[in-house]
């Protein structure tokens, strides 16, 4: 058992939730097998692809900490694309300003740009958000967005790159 699984264990247990260790290792990491998305890497490749913190974000489902990126005050028009693949999942259009400390919009790219899945690591369900096309973890989408969708899609700025119009 490895540390992680250990720190996670003792969190979730003294909270009185009993969760096995599989799945806690499942909800630990990116689910990123073979073939599930059309870009795909081993683990020490994309660990020389991103750097460190892209990596904790990306492929380990971290979260970098509130108001740590510019991306939270980038105004500008433009596109968002997720930093592992270059793959764009958001517009500037849905941006807006949620206050929380992470880029936030209240819709992705159409076309099935992101995915989502159910993630328990705080120890109740969230709705985690992942690039389609290499399954790097975003961040998470809440219910407390604004209309039209009531979305916000807080996303770790870390895991997006910016391109301007």
């Amino acid at each position: 058992m490895n540390k992680k699984n250990v720190e996670r264990r003792s969190v979730l247990g003294g909270l009185g939730i009993g969760l096995s260790l599989p799945f806690l290792s499942a909800c630990s990491s990116v689910n990123a097998r073979a073939g599930e998305y059309p870009v795909a890497f081993t683990d020490a490749e994309w660990s020389k692809k991103l750097t460190r913190q892209e990596f904790y974000v990306l492929r380990k489902a971290g979260t970098e900490r509130a108001f740590s990126s510019a991306l939270n005050d980038e105004k500008r028009a433009g596109t968002y694309a997720c930093a592992g693949c270059g793959n764009a999942v958001y517009s500037s259009r849905t941006k807006y300003d949620s206050r929380s400390g992470w880029p936030s919009f209240y819709a992705a790219i159409d076309g099935g740009a992101v995915k989502t899945s159910t993630d328990f690591k705080i120890g109740y369900p969230r709705t985690e958000v992942h690039c389609a096309d290499c399954g790097g973890h975003l961040g998470h989408i809440f219910s407390d967005g604004p209309k039209p969708t009531g979305q916000r899609h807080c996303i770790n700025g870390v895991a997006l790159d910016f391109i301007p119009v």
